[in-house]
């Protein structure tokens, strides 16, 4: 190795010039060639090319390293191509590959590094002849436009990136090495994607095993009843005679647990407030399989606290207006687990603004249903509204935003297997979050208008999710 301090005299810039001359470059490299091979075949040694060696410590980082320098190209400083080496340089024109030395394009992957022609030859001769420059403390900046006017530094560069003359050098290695290491690395990397997607497909089923177990309503079920595909159709609510009666008959489907001194305190509102709490009721109890199916999520019960009441209280009314076009047709919507379907004509016509809450949700679910979603894609769906990662206030962002990418990446396979006639079904669906957004800001706003009319009370759950949120 050089001895970099050591004075000697320097070689001139004109002489470099010429030296660095890709036709000079080019007979240095052919001579470097055949003295390659006589000291190969008097050691006996092939394998001094040390192609194993290097083959057997390729990481994934040198992955992509080693597959640039498999190509054949030409050298880019000059048209004048030799057939020893114009077959095995880098093609640095088609991939941009810069000199690590000094940023000029690269020729190929020379002594450890890809480099220009300029600086290889430069290296080259530097170890070839023992050459020692001059010392320099001014620590030069190498670039294409100066790089002959400091040998010291550029030589110092040239070590400091890496360069060896023990390095593999690609352009030397015969083309059935080449090949196999190729192949090799697309095995590899095949293996790699195949483990990934298998990942994928075990998050996805995963998914919707809890979605199934944690929420009583889905799109499975609703479609039957939609469809009339039951032995009991549900009880149409379609004017103020039909509600009554279904308040009666569906009490417990529609209230759930509330005691019957709430359902008497009820019946003495007009048919808005007793419509608005039901509303409620409902959604309370989808905020509570949402809580449920989000803990199945993988990573989320890993999170801070406050970072998990953060993602549902921004989350659970984008999932859940998401899961409510389940339960939705052009006509109505089912109620008190499909016991009951009440009309979307009836809905629109109660008093403002009770009247002008649910028409919103109709209109997106006429959208989102058009899709033609199943349970196993909704599920992915509302696992990757949960764990968004843009919350206000949330602390580990990077770790959320790292659970949303594996949802996300599973979701888009997972379409692309379940839907293979629709493959823009998956940028068509992410533009449905922002849709979500927006209807879950106007719900807020509307309710925050009933809330001040003091006609119905707000639940204390929904109250905590709708503080200091919009």
């Amino acid at each position: 190795m050089v001895d970099v301090p050591t004075l000697y005299s320097p070689s001139s810039s004109l002489g470099d010039q010429i030296l660095d001359s890709p036709l000079c470059g080019e007979l240095i490299g052919d001579l470097e060639v055949l003295e390659d091979i006589s000291q190969s075949l008097s050691d006996n040694a092939f394998s001094s090319l040390h192609v194993l060696d290097y083959q057997n410590g390729v990481t994934t980082e040198d992955r992509s390293a080693v597959l640039d320098v498999l190509t054949p190209a030409s050298s880019p400083s000059s048209e004048v191509t030799t057939a020893g080496t114009g077959q095995d340089e880098l093609s640095s024109g088609s991939l941009s590959l810069e000199c690590r030395i000094c940023a000029d394009r690269a020729s190929g992957f020379h002594y450890g590094v890809h480099a220009c022609e300029g600086c290889k030859g430069f290296f080259r001769r530097t170890i070839r002849l023992k050459l020692e420059y001059e010392k320099c403390d001014r620590k030069c900046k190498i670039q294409k436009k100066n790089r002959n006017k400091c040998q010291y530094c550029r030589f110092r560069k040239c070590l400091a990136v890496g360069m060896s003359h023990n390095a593999i050098r690609f352009g030397r290695i015969p083309q059935s090495e080449k090949q196999r290491l190729k192949a090799e690395l697309d095995v590899s990397g095949k293996e790699e994607q195949e483990s990934q997607e298998l990942d994928m497909k075990s998050l996805a089923r995963q998914m919707h095993d809890a979605y199934l177990k944690h929420f009583h309503m889905n799109k499975a079920k609703a479609r039957v009843f939609l469809t009339g595909k039951t032995s009991t159709p549900p009880f149409v609510i379609h004017d103020m005679d039909t509600l009554q009666h279904a308040e009666k008959k569906l009490l417990t489907q529609l209230l759930g647990n509330v005691a019957s001194g709430d359902f008497s305190s009820l019946e003495e509102r007009e048919v808005e407030a007793r419509i608005f709490r039901f509303c409620q009721y409902a959604s309370v109890a989808t905020v509570t399989e949402l809580t449920e199916f989000a803990k199945a999520v993988p990573g989320f019960a890993d999170l801070d606290l406050n970072d998990q009441v953060t993602l549902l209280k921004y989350g659970v009314y984008e999932a859940l207006f998401a899961l409510l076009a389940s339960c939705m047709n052009k006509d109505g919507l089912l109620v008190a687990r499909g016991g009951g379907f009440i009309t979307r004509e009836f809905l629109k016509s109660l008093r403002k603004p009770f009247g002008d809450m649910m028409e919103p949700k109709f209109q997106f679910a006429t959208r989102f249903n058009a899709l033609e979603l199943d349970d196993s894609d909704l599920a992915l769906f509302v696992a990757a509204i949960i764990c968004c990662g843009d919350r206000p206030g949330l602390s580990s962002v990077s770790q959320i935003e790292h659970i949303q990418e594996s949802i996300i990446q599973a979701l888009r396979l997972h379409l692309l297997s379940s839907h293979p006639d629709n493959p823009l079904l998956f940028p068509k669906l992410l533009q449905k979050l922002a849709d979500l957004r927006q209807l879950v800001t106007e719900h807020a706003e509307l309710v925050q208008e009933i809330n001040k009319t003091k006609d119905a009370s707000l639940h204390p759950l929904l109250q905590e999710i709708y503080r200091d949120m919009y």
